[in-house]
């Protein structure tokens, strides 16, 4: 799978994540900090990485911030994303299965390296789920873009 990655400085677990991913079997395109050209603040680099979602570059993205507050706030600004901010393998699980997230928001200052790996656990482990009212929740939120 092809995913965007974000970091608006490169502390905490944000010179972690791609090679992490890599493991994985991921590719990544990287933007903000991570990037050797790009405007590396939050708001810029967690866009980037969701217009990468969102134009289909990328299948999804993975943003971060010394909170992963404004990462997640940016990233839902931009139309199709859904962005989950987990600070636990329960809400990255969650968040994947009930809302059909397509971008990860982390925080560089609370996500330790084993953290990290929990939560790439149950995101890649989760799968949107089938039950009618999650599907009919997701679908709601187009309708929310599409009246915004």
């Amino acid at each position: 799978m092809r995913i965007a990655i974000a970091a608006d400085e490169l502390t905490g677990i944000a010179e972690l994540l791609g090679p992490e991913l890599e493991r994985r079997g991921h590719a990544t395109v990287v933007h903000g900090a991570l990037a050797t050209d790009e405007r590396s603040d939050w708001a810029w680099a967690s866009e980037a990485a969701a217009l990468d979602v969102a134009e289909g570059r990328a299948e999804q993205a993975i943003v971060c911030c010394w909170t992963g507050t404004g990462a997640s706030i940016a990233a839902n600004k931009v139309a199709a994303v859904r962005a989950a901010l987990c600070l636990d393998a329960s809400a990255a699980g969650g968040a994947r299965r009930w809302n059909d997230a397509n971008a990860l928001a982390l925080s560089l200052r609370s996500t330790s390296p084993a953290e990290l790996v929990e939560l790439l656990d149950a995101w890649f482990a989760g799968e949107p789920s089938e039950d009618p009212e999650d599907r009919a929740n997701v679908a709601h939120l187009r309708e929310i873009e599409r009246r915004a």
